[in-house]
């Protein structure tokens, strides 16, 4: 049955919105014309003749990010202007309005270094793009990238993921701010790629050739302001993704079946007011999923049910709908739930309680080091 939810958040993109966005520099630096700093070199999306062109319909004086960059992460379901504003917004909070005092003190103005972003421990990386946005609001010149690995790829100790080379005060002032989100992120791919492994080899031991394999997927409980790159994160992963916001689709829970005086009756209201959105039900016990399914709905959410009562459901559903279990979830009986044949497991910890994956910046002692074997692209941003 195809699920009604799409994976992709590609159609609900958040829109742009104009946010006053502030010059990142040294002492006394004055506010200038878009393009004379935060990276916007000849070939930044904030030229004239880069922004007529523009391929995202955005205003070229709200995007400071190379376009290739743009591009990576449209590509990716990212919003490049959203990205940027967190970007910016991460590295106001660090500055405070002020300058990285510590850096402006003890680095040259004139020093170049080269960085790697290093994998501290094993894990699946998310968010490198997005860490290059941050150096891209920070750098005053341009900077080069050379790409290591790509986000959702499996990473180990001391493997490098990123190098840059560009101004050492541009380099350490962006470091923590771009480390935090990259950090973060990965850290929620390498707990989704767990459940995600763990949901791939129950599916190759069940002896049901044909059943699809179960789904470990997200929830809301996402950090304000950062719900697309958590999202994002679990896509990485190997996860799916719920719905993005209120308005994408209908789940009726406890309060809601409380307030219309029944889950029927809730449904029922719900299809009345929004035709054409899908609706998940969510029921805590076995005699409730025959009426939900008599109204027609797409989604059942299991709450809190046993293994042997989600198998039941599985029996009594037949295909008739998709089933979502919730509650009692862990990767030590995610097995046992995906044998019962159920289609997604919700996860909210994915996004709320994944603790980060440690990646750290190195800078190197004089200039990058050329590896013969590396096959790295080096971009200018």
């Amino acid at each position: 049955m195809t699920s009604p939810f799409p994976d992709s958040p590609e159609e609900r993109r958040p829109q742009p919105v104009d946010v006053p966005l502030l010059q990142i520099g040294g002492p006394g630096t004055p506010a200038t014309a878009p393009g004379s700093g935060g990276g916007c070199g000849d070939a930044c999306g904030c030229s004239d003749a880069a922004g007529a062109d523009s391929p995202y319909g955005l205003d070229p004086l709200d995007c400071g990010l190379d376009p290739d960059l743009a591009e990576l992460l449209a590509g990716a379901g990212l919003d490049p202007v959203q990205v940027e504003d967190i970007a910016h917004l991460a590295i106001e909070e660090d500055l405070d309005h002020g300058v990285d005092v510590t850096t402006v003190a003890t680095i040259p103005e004139d020093a170049v270094s080269t960085g790697d972003f290093t994998a501290r421990e094993d894990g699946t990386v998310a968010g490198l793009h997005v860490a290059e946005a941050v150096l891209s609001v920070v750098c005053t010149d341009e900077f080069e990238v050379e790409r290591h690995v790509e986000d959702g790829d499996r990473v180990t100790v001391g493997q490098r993921l990123l190098t840059v080379r560009t101004r050492t005060r541009d380099l350490l002032t962006a470091e923590r701010s771009a480390l935090n989100l990259l950090c973060r992120l990965s850290g929620i791919a390498t707990v989704t790629r767990r459940w995600a492994d763990v949901l791939s080899r129950a599916a190759t031991a069940t002896a049901d050739a044909t059943r699809a394999e179960t789904r470990v997927r997200d929830t809301r409980k996402t950090t304000p302001g950062l719900r697309a790159l958590e999202k994002y994160a679990v896509r990485c992963g190997g996860g799916t993704n719920h719905r993005f916001s209120l308005s994408d689709a209908a789940l009726i829970k406890d309060n809601h079946v409380v307030a219309a005086g029944g889950v029927a009756e809730a449904f029922r209201l719900v299809r009345r007011e929004f035709p054409g959105v899908p609706v998940e039900v969510e029921v805590d016990r076995l005699d409730q999923i025959e009426p939900v399914l008599a109204e027609g709905a797409d989604l059942i959410l299991l709450d809190n049910f046993t293994p042997d009562e989600t198998a039941a459901a599985v029996t009594l559903v037949a295909g008739r709908a998709q089933l979502e279990s919730s509650g009692r979830l862990s990767l030590e009986n995610a097995a046992e739930y995906a044998a019962t044949g159920v289609d997604f497991l919700a996860v909210g910890a994915l996004t709320h309680s994944s603790p980060i994956l440690d990646i750290g910046l190195d800078l190197r002692e004089g200039g990058p080091a050329q590896d013969a074997d590396d096959d790295r692209e080096e971009v200018d941003v």
